[in-house]
Order: structure tokens, then sequence, then C-alpha cells
């Protein structure tokens, strides 16, 4: 349950920062919010799977899994949209996947520190 959360609290730090420049960009308020749940479900996804690779490419495949569908619809109907997209899942992805792997592994690692003294 603690993973969950800390997937769902990076995912949601990395869908402000994806959105931030969509703001500036004045994108409408569904691609602002796709963009939000997406990360949501991203972090979710990353901090519950457990694939034994390295957690930056864990973090970027999923990413772009859960990127594939809307990224299909986007190129269909506008592909240079796609080089932004690909760009910043590709570097929020791997952080996400980093991130949420080392605040997981602290935090069992001190639950283990804490379990080795109290024997």
């Amino acid at each position: 349950m603690k993973n969950l959360k800390v997937g769902i609290l990076l995912g949601l730090l990395a869908g402000i920062i994806d959105v931030i420049p969509m703001l500036v960009q004045q994108l409408t308020w569904d691609a602002n919010l796709s963009a939000l749940s997406m990360w949501l479900v991203v972090g979710i996804f990353i901090s519950t799977v457990d694939w034994k690779i390295n957690s930056i490419l864990k973090g970027v495949l999923i990413s772009f899994l859960v990127l594939l569908p809307s990224a299909i619809i986007i190129g269909w109907s506008n592909p240079i949209m796609l080089v932004p997209i690909f760009s910043m899942t590709l570097i929020l992805g791997g952080i996400l996947g980093f991130s949420i792997n080392k605040i997981n592994k602290q935090k069992h690692n001190n639950k283990n520190q804490i379990n080795h003294s109290v024997k």
C-alpha cells in the first residue's frame, strides 16, 4: 500500500510537470486532464509492477505503453505533435521509474533495519 501511495504522489507530480507547458500553450482542458491522468496511472503501474529490469527502463517502458493508445489518435491527425509528447514521456518516465524505485527501496531498507534492531 505504501508503494501505491508513492506511485500516486510521484505520478501526480510528473503530471503537473507535464501539464505546465501545456497550460502555457493554452491547450484544451481535455488534453491537460488526459496528460495528468496518464501520469497518475503510470505512477501506479510503476510502483506496483514487479519487473526485474532497470528502474529507468521500466519507467520509460510503462510510460510508452500507457501512452500508446493516445499517441495513435494524436499521431493520426497531427504527427508532429508526437515529438514533444515522446520527449516528455521519455524524460518523465525515466525519472519516475528511478524515483519510485529509490523511494520504495529506501522505505524497505528502513523497515528491515527496524526489524533487525528489534530482534
